[in-house]
């Protein structure tokens, strides 16, 4: 066992019996929001058995995949840092339902700095599959045309100028 090793992530499942003194975020929030939309029309039992491989049978144990992509999605959705995604992660419900989580939680997720750590374990193949599952979802929910995605328009505005 590698030192830092970590195993294998529990799989995020939804309790059969309800807490008597909570509520279900499923049961608060609107279902025609944006993000708990978007929630249900990606897989995450694909992005669970992608990431899955990455990590190991025993050691300290993982956060759930669900939660790392989740919360690299709303990054860049929102265009947040590591720091500001996982602080506004807590006071927003939608951002918890979207990651996962079946009741509000009042504490960080995660700390920021595990967010580094786990784009450097899915490497740059892994992002690419992050990638590609925003492509189903927009092709899913019409938010994409098959055709928009064979032109490739460059924004030139910000790169250098050959004015002398």
């Amino acid at each position: 066992l590698i030192s830092g090793e970590l195993m294998k992530p529990k799989k995020q499942a939804l309790t059969l019996c309800d807490d008597l003194f909570r509520m279900r975020l499923e049961q608060m929030l609107d279902q025609h929001h944006a993000l708990y939309q978007l929630a249900e029309k990606i897989d995450w039992s694909v992005v669970e058995e992608q990431f899955d491989q990455l990590y190991s049978e025993a050691g300290r144990p993982a956060i759930a995949i669900r939660l790392m992509v989740g919360l690299h999605y709303l990054k860049h959705i929102f265009n947040e840092s590591d720091e500001t995604v996982v602080a506004r992660w807590v006071e927003n419900p939608y951002w918890q339902y979207f990651c996962g989580e079946e009741y509000f939680r009042h504490e960080l997720p995660i700390d920021p700095s595990q967010m580094t750590r786990f784009r450097k374990r899915i490497g740059e193949a892994g992002c690419e599959f992050m990638l590609s599952l925003t492509v189903v979802a927009g092709i899913s929910t019409q938010t994409v045309s098959q055709t928009s995605l064979a032109v490739v328009n460059v924004d030139s505005t910000v790169q250098e100028k050959a004015i002398s």
